[in-house]
């Protein structure tokens, strides 16, 4: 009856304690402490399960420069007959061909210069009330694509095409992409360094708290972020700039560490 009185004089949270613990474990306990009370609070400090982790981001930033351009530089010329066209259109592609040889672009071991196939197109300008036709112009286009290892040969080269305008030749030069061939080994490096930063973290502010880290638990891998040097732009899908020769990449990772007291 004693028993019974103190069962019913308990919180309601030990009860459900008592109904979830195995009658052998419970039996036990009562005899080794002598009294009901006293197993109840070891039940209930014994068998609450708390994970000590720590949840920290860790990040590495490096400086590092493009080892690949690719260029493209469109000529278009335009005549009165197709023949018109093409004939001063070659004329131009000569031109620009020789501009680029003089700057050091031209087909080489570590560049590759291809000119694509010629495109000619008729256009014609009618009278708006009699729709008489006023003017026939035919218009050959034709690109250049370069890729080059020498990418302050290109980026200077881009600066000055405009001058091949003063020659009578009509250029229409795209912006060069600056890019990384060795990008996939940076990567692996930079992600280690990310971890090793998250570690240091996680010792720092476990140490104040008096622990101390343990193993690690999960690794979140974020995206990387490759901009303009000091650049703050930061994208959730991750960002790639082809516009500089010179970029920053930062590698970011949330990585969870087991907690010792």
């Amino acid at each position: 009856m004693k028993i019974i009185k103190r069962l019913r004089s308990l919180p309601g949270d030990s009860l459900g304690v008592i109904r979830r613990t195995p009658p052998l474990v419970f039996a036990m306990a009562v005899l080794s402490l002598g009294g009901f009370i006293g197993a109840s609070t070891v039940l209930v400090r014994g068998f609450r399960t708390v994970e000590n982790t720590i949840t920290v981001t860790g990040a590495s930033t490096e400086s590092f420069e493009s080892d690949i351009a690719k260029w493209s530089v469109q000529v278009k010329t335009s005549g009165k007959t197709q023949i018109d066209s093409f004939t001063k259109h070659k004329e131009s592609i000569n031109k620009t061909m020789e501009f680029l040889k003089a700057n050091g672009i031209e087909d080489s071991v570590k560049q590759d210069v291809y000119l694509g196939p010629a495109s000619i197109s008729e256009y014609k300008t009618r009278n708006p009330k009699t729709n008489e036709i006023i003017r026939t112009e035919w218009i050959t286009y034709q690109n250049i694509e370069i890729e080059s290892r020498d990418v302050y040969k290109i980026q200077k080269t881009h600066s000055q095409i405009t001058e091949l305008l003063g020659k009578g030749v009509r250029v229409k030069p795209s912006r060069p992409e600056f890019t990384y061939s060795k990008l996939a080994d940076k990567r692996v490096d930079m992600l280690a360094k990310a971890a090793k930063d998250a570690r240091v973290r996680a010792e720092a502010i476990a140490l104040q708290a008096g622990s101390e880290v343990g193993g690690l638990k999960r690794v979140n891998t974020g995206v990387f972020q490759i901009t303009v040097p000091n650049s703050t732009k930061v994208s959730s899908w991750g960002s790639y700039d082809t516009t500089t020769i010179k970029k920053d990449i930062t590698a970011v990772m949330g990585v969870t560490f087991a907690v010792k007291k």
